[in-house]
């Protein structure tokens, strides 16, 4: 809401006055309506989750431990769910004890109190470019002055991290944090391969950064492949962010940090001013589904969910698509990354596409300097195999219109696709 039309704006802190609301969350409303294929919103298919396993679950923590579950916690978080966590990294081979985390609601906490530990107005935070909405507003609220690192098929492009670190050092400034989703990132749908992991290692030793890593989606590798964290290879120089949103239920707003002690100190604090405890009927929730259920054949099913609709809109994409038009091609989770061809605006072409019945995400809601115009995510997450194929062919007969319309505007002057490292038919703009 603009000054003119708030009449409290004048006695708003300034780190909320330059705050906007999610492109996602905005989309919301609209694409909610049954007739609209949404490859808007990036939520996990629970359906696919057993819920008569869960019923019973959360009926036990009531049934038989109801007074400790409805009463005040500890603002660590429960010892007996940090242990279970510890556990759940372990299977990535990502290295924790039960006391350096901090139990937090949902990821999306985790990364807000991260941030209010470190950062000042003005302090800069290096980012991948595209990166998580949720990390940008998180950031944006603390009032950080984002810097992007591109990326590629193999992830962020470390030596241009390199290049950045250094014109950092020759302003007389320094990064306090690097964010980067290492593995199947959101909004890129890419991985940061191993020889990128171990240079971005060895540049946190060389600049002493601070690495904020965030997991969501390592469990979700189509072939279950593991691959190194940045934790296990520079453990003192990372602050490790989880979350059992994308392999339990995103609803118990579950997740933890994984930070070193000192910094593991100031975060609890912080998060007592903030909400005194997280909620300990939701912890035993998940407490009790890590340690009764065989959580990792779950987290199989969840995967093989989300492979089947991946290879549905891939092979739609490669069918419907008009020429000029490039994506990712995710190996795990749940996104897909489009570039479309220079004179197409991705923000303004979304009006046209909820009148097609399909919806996504404009590129620049992933970017802090407003980049991303001709880019766009799609989630395949929520839409079965036929709705997505019934999208993907509606959306690319909008995008053929639009080429033409292009081509019938400026002639032969018209903008081609750019040039793009890795790409092809894939690869990251």
């Amino acid at each position: 809401m603009r000054l003119d039309t708030d009449p409290y704006f004048s006695r708003y802190a300034a780190r909320v006055q330059g705050m906007n609301a999610s492109a996602i969350r905005a989309l919301f409303a609209l694409t909610a309506r049954p007739e609209i294929v949404s490859f808007a919103g990036g939520n996990p298919a629970v359906e696919a989750l057993d819920l008569e396993a869960a019923e019973h679950v959360a009926a036990a923590v009531i049934r038989e431990t109801g007074t400790v579950a409805l009463q005040y916690g500890i603002g660590q978080g429960r010892p007996e769910l940090r242990e279970q966590l510890v556990e759940v990294m372990a299977h990535e081979h990502v290295p924790a004890h039960a006391d350096d985390l901090v139990v937090t609601a949902g990821g999306q906490q985790a990364l807000e109190l991260i941030t209010k530990c470190f950062v000042d107005p003005g302090d800069v935070v290096i980012a991948e470019g595209p990166t998580y909405v949720g990390g940008l507003g998180a950031l944006a609220s603390h009032q950080a002055d984002v810097r992007h690192v591109p990326m590629d098929a193999t992830g962020m492009q470390v030596d241009a991290l390199d290049d950045l670190l250094g014109q950092l050092q020759a302003e007389g400034r320094r990064a306090k944090l690097v964010y980067t989703i290492p593995n199947h990132q959101n909004p890129a749908g890419v991985s940061l391969s191993v020889q990128r992991r171990h240079r971005l290692a060895e540049l946190a030793v060389e600049h002493d950064l601070l690495i904020l890593e965030d997991n969501p989606y390592g469990l979700l590798d189509f072939a279950g492949r593991i691959q190194p964290s940045i934790r296990e290879l520079v453990p003192d120089r990372v602050i490790y962010v989880g979350t059992v949103s994308k392999t339990f239920a995103p609803g118990v707003r579950t997740g933890w940090i994984a930070a070193p002690h000192p910094v593991r100190d100031k975060l609890v604090l912080l998060r007592e001013a903030a909400d005194l405890c997280p909620a300990t009927l939701t912890q035993m929730i998940v407490e009790r589904w890590l340690a009764s259920q065989p959580w990792r054949e779950q987290v199989k099913r969840f995967r093989g969910v989300y492979q089947e609709k991946a290879e549905a809109m891939l092979s739609a994409l490669d069918e419907h698509m008009p020429e000029g038009v490039s994506w990712t091609r995710p190996s795990g989770a749940f996104y897909i990354w489009m570039t479309v061809p220079d004179g197409i605006d991705t923000s303004d072409l979304l009006a046209k596409a909820i009148n097609h019945r399909v919806a996504y995400v404009p590129g620049r809601g992933f970017y802090a300097d407003g980049s991303g115009g001709n880019q766009l995510r799609l989630c395949f997450s929520q839409p079965s195999p036929e709705r997505i194929a019934e999208g993907v062919a509606r959306f690319g007969e909008l995008l053929q219109a639009e080429l033409e319309l292009v081509r019938a505007v400026y002639g032969a002057n018209a903008p081609a696709a750019a040039s793009r490292p890795n790409e092809g038919r894939g690869g990251v703009g």
